[in-house]
């Protein structure tokens, strides 16, 4: 049963979101990436992982806190790109639903030039992909927990002991 509940309680959550915002920023080729997280009543939007360059050289995280993009997130069931524009300090954006089957919106993003409809196809399969990962890792963790709780009952039943 120990090793049964170590098998399930394997993968972790943030780890994988990492992993998934490094390849969206690597696939991209800027460096810049996370993921988003939307409310269930689709009211509010946080950044829960951003991947950035050493000093954000294209200060991608105040543009995230302060350019309105969190709250275009919440309304749009689609993918969202916005065009680079240096002067007004647009770093050029692109963010892909990740499709859950749980109450939460996440969407994965990447920034810092300007993106065309292959790099959407691109992002909106890597974050299909990444929203199967993060089901099976939640499903996982959860099958886990209700493995630790049979295992506690179990303890006293007369057949563990044999």
């Amino acid at each position: 049963m120990h090793e049964l509940i170590r098998s399930f309680a394997c993968p972790d959550a943030a780890a994988l979101a990492d992993l998934l915002a490094r390849a969206a920023a690597s696939l991209s080729g800027t460096g810049y990436a996370g993921l988003v997280r939307v409310d269930p009543l689709r009211e509010t939007a946080h950044a829960v992982h951003v991947h950035a360059p050493p000093g954000d050289p294209l200060r991608v995280r105040p543009w995230l806190a302060g350019s309105g993009v969190l709250k275009l997130l919440t309304t749009s069931d689609r993918p969202v790109r916005l065009p680079r524009d240096v002067p007004a300090g647009e770093p050029g954006f692109l963010a892909a639903p990740v499709p859950l089957a749980v109450r939460e919106h996440l969407r994965l993003w990447v920034a810092g030039r300007d993106f065309g409809d292959h790099d959407e196809h691109l992002l909106s399969r890597l974050a299909t992909a990444g929203g199967r990962a993060l089901e099976a890792a939640s499903g996982l963790d959860a099958a886990a927990r209700l493995l630790r709780g049979v295992h506690a009952f179990g303890e006293g039943h007369p057949a563990a002991s044999r």
